[in-house]
This record gives C-alpha cells, sequence and structure tokens, in this order.
C-alpha cells in the first residue's frame, strides 16, 4: 500500500526535506506541495490524499482553518490531518485536535518517528508528542465551563488492563506502539481503548488523554511502564 501525502507548509526549504525524505522512503508518495491553508485545501480536494502534513502558522488561511475546512467537507472524510508544526501551544494543540486534526507531533520529530506518525495516523488512530499531550491538558483545564463527562471516581469503572491502555494512550503512544511494549495486538488494544472510552462517556481520543491527566493516573514527565 502507497501512502499519498500532501505536504502543506510555507517554508519552501523545509517542504522540499520532507519530499526527500518520503521520495526516498518506501510506501510513500507525494501528491501535491502548498504554501497556505487554501493551497493545501485545493490540493486535497482534487487528489483526496491519505496524509496531510499540516503547518499551523502560514500566510493568508493557517493550517487550523484548512483543517476545519477539510473536514467540513464530507467528501474528504477518510482524508487525515497530521500537524506538523514548532508551536506545540495549549491553544494550537486544543484547535488543532478539536478542528479534527487526526494527530499533532512537533517539527524537532526525528524523521523514523515522523515517519510512524504518518503509518499512524494513516490506520486511524491519534497521534499526540509528548509535549502536545501536556499542552492539550493544560489547555482544558483552563475551560471550565467544558467539563468532561468524567470524574476521577469513573475510572474504578475500568478494568486494570482497560486503565493500562488509557496511561499509554495518554503519553500519545499509538495503538500499535501500545501493542508492541504489551506484546498483544493491535486489534486487543483497539478493543481495549474502545471499551474504556465507551464507560468514560467520551467519543475522542483527545478527551481520553485529558481524563487520564485530570484523574491523576499520569502526570506530565512521567512515562508508562514498558515490557
Amino acid at each position: 500500500m502507497t501512502i499519498r501525502v500532501v505536504l502543506a507548509d510555507d517554508q519552501t526549504l523545509l517542504r522540499g526535506t520532507l519530499r526527500l525524505l518520503l521520495d526516498y522512503s518506501p510506501g510513500y508518495e507525494v501528491v501535491g506541495e502548498a504554501s497556505d491553508g487554501d493551497e493545501a485545501l485545493a490540493l486535497v480536494r482534487a487528489h483526496v490524499p491519505d496524509v496531510v502534513l499540516m503547518d499551523i502558522r502560514m500566510p493568508r488561511t493557517d493550517g487550523l482553518q484548512a483543517t476545519r475546512s477539510i473536514r467540513d467537507d464530507s467528501s474528504l472524510d477518510d482524508v487525515k490531518i497530521l500537524v506538523l508544526t514548532t508551536f506545540e501551544t495549549e491553544q494550537y494543540v486544543a484547535e488543532a485536535m478539536l478542528g479534527g486534526a487526526n494527530g499533532f507531533i512537533g517539527k524537532g520529530t526525528d524523521p523514523p518517528e515522523l515517519l510512524a506518525a504518518i503509518e499512524t495516523v494513516t490506520r486511524g488512530d491519534m497521534v499526540l508528542s509528548a509535549t502536545a499531550s501536556v499542552a492539550l491538558v493544560k489547555r482544558f483545564r483552563e475551560q471550565q465551563h467544558t467539563p468532561l463527562p468524567a470524574a476521577p471516581g469513573r475510572l474504578a469503572e475500568l478494568t486494570p488492563r482497560e486503565r493500562e491502555m488509557v496511561a499509554f494512550a495518554a503519553k500519545g503512544l499509538s495503538n500499535e506502539d501500545i501493542a508492541r511494549s504489551l506484546r498483544l495486538s493491535r486489534y486487543t488494544v483497539k478493543t481495549h481503548i474502545n471499551r474504556a472510552m465507551a464507560k468514560l462517556g467520551v467519543s475522542e481520543r483527545a478527551q481520553l488523554v485529558v481524563i487520564a491527566y485530570e484523574c491523576g493516573l499520569v502526570k506530565p514527565g512521567s512515562h508508562p511502564p514498558t515490557q
């Protein structure tokens, strides 16, 4: 399977670097390059790629608005959006994820990690860097008028395995990463994550991350155990 990618970034040099990386990595095809959000939206509508690597700060229409515009078009529901930016702030992370992005990582990400992130969102999983996870939690804490449906006591409804999965997810690990760490199948991990989300009354993985921090299941700077 070839993953078809649109690159959206106003820095020509960075786009060129990303294109070289993807061109020389088996299984990827760059189908278009955009220097702003308007160009990105036009390319996505023209090519319907698997993934858009979306910068945030771009001229004319920025990446956040472009993300929302893509999500507003039902014909583009299968297009995954991976935000790749220098600015991993609370506001940007929250706006990107609530706007429909499938992942949020920094431009300092190593090439193998970037490729893994692209593959992860292509499969339908969410990707959040550790910095983005903490930023998302901080942002939600500021939004007291938008309470999450789960209180700390609700974690008691989760099985030990489900709590373990939530802890891994809260640190930004994909289902495949969790499966590899615990020596389980990706389907098993996905099942546990979905059950945990149903029990906690959330529909987005980003909300699951916030609940894990709010309830003390994980703490900023901590890391889930590996086996």
